[in-house]
């Protein structure tokens, strides 16, 4: 794993947020349960470009707009089926503001995230209040966008391992998917099997890619690292093959790398005005919705109310009813201030035509009509 500048090892006690941060996100926490994503396939769209920092893949971005997105959000969460909670979720709608840096952008600034915890509750409480924090404190900050996102996960990552060392009772770890909205920039940054889903004028388009431990790239990597992949497990323990955490595994991580990877792929676009909202979850709601499906959901439950923390609600309420397993948790993002219009597909013009030889037979059948 690579050298990140964070803190100083000789402190005695891991960082903590500043407090205008973690207030903020307070505001924007709910102490209701949560669910988590698990995916099949990644779709993607002609207008993405992709920024994967493990696995490059280039998409054309759309360039030709001047749209700025005007942002409303909201999340929920229940314990579903399981006897403990371990998810978190956060909704900053105003990243940069009180920080000084309003002024490097135009257009809204903001920040959201889904954190899958296992083993417990602590890596995942850990991320969701250190990983922002990392990205607003990077002194290039908002230039440099991707490459500060990728050190803050790692950053996070090696703040916990220090944390851990401190006090054992931490020892847990969580997926990760955190999503930056700068002016038009949407940028999508995942470790584990959290999943972020874009609807453009009704189409899903996956913002993410799972990272299970079976995906081929992945397994190449885990081999690659020293590790193995037995019965779909990484090591045979765990269903995800990147997280925050799991220090306390064998075999999983060491400062030098490991088969366990807290290093987020990017994806990345710019939004335009058929851009209509963004739907993040954990694996649990995945697990019984596939992308489009649960666009096609959202879409109507926002064109009955228009309010994204009422859908998040909906989304983890039928996740229930098909009897998702997991936690559950969702965070919907819109990006407009009016509902989703109704799309109504163009009918084509159909040009039917006889041929001679039926004009014949139909000229025939009409003449014997009249006999």
């Amino acid at each position: 794993m690579e050298e990140i500048e964070g803190r100083n090892s000789s402190e005695s006690r891991p960082p903590h947020p500043n407090p205008s941060i973690a207030s903020a996100f307070r505001q924007c926490q709910r102490n209701d349960p949560l669910v988590l994503p698990c995916r099949k396939s990644l779709v993607r769209h002609a207008s993405l470009q992709t920024k994967m920092k493990l696995s490059a893949e280039d998409v054309t971005e759309d360039c030709q707009s001047d749209f700025l997105p005007n942002l409303r959000s909201g999340g929920y969460a229940d314990i579903g089926f399981r006897s403990s909670m371990e998810d978190v979720y956060v909704c900053v709608d105003n990243f940069m503001q009180g920080h000084g840096l309003n002024k490097h952008t135009d257009g809204p600034s903001a920040f959201y995230g889904v954190f899958d915890g296992h083993g417990g509750k602590q890596a995942a409480d850990f991320a969701c209040n250190h990983l922002p924090k990392f990205i607003l404190e990077d002194k290039d900050f908002p230039v440099d966008i991707e490459r500060i996102v990728s050190s803050a996960f790692l950053q996070t990552d090696n703040a916990f391992a220090e944390a851990c060392s401190l006090d054992a009772a931490l020892a847990s770890g969580t997926t990760a998917l955190a999503t930056l909205i700068i002016g038009r920039l949407l940028v999508v940054a995942n470790a584990g099997d959290c999943r972020a889903v874009l609807c453009r004028r009704g189409k899903a388009i996956d913002m993410s890619r799972d990272h299970k431990p079976v995906c081929m790239k992945e397994q190449r990597r885990i081999e690659a690292s020293g590790g193995y992949v037995y019965d779909g497990y990484l090591n045979g323990q765990l269903n995800v093959a990147r997280a925050i955490g799991d220090w306390h595994m064998e075999g999983m991580k060491c400062k030098d790398g490991g088969p366990l990877s807290a290093e987020p792929e990017l994806i990345t676009t710019k939004l335009t005005a058929e851009d209509e909202f963004l739907i993040i979850g954990c694996d649990g709601i995945w697990d019984v919705f596939r992308s489009q499906n649960a666009v096609d959901f959202a879409r109507r439950r926002l064109q009955e109310h228009n309010d994204p923390a009422v859908c998040s609600k909906d989304l983890v309420d039928e996740a229930l009813k098909r009897k998702s397993g997991d936690n559950l948790s969702a965070v919907v993002v819109c990006f407009q201030q009016h509902p989703p219009p109704n799309l109504v597909a163009p009918r084509s013009r159909v040009h039917r035509s006889f041929s001679a030889e039926g004009l014949k037979e139909l000229q025939s059948f009409l003449d014997s009509l009249e006999k």
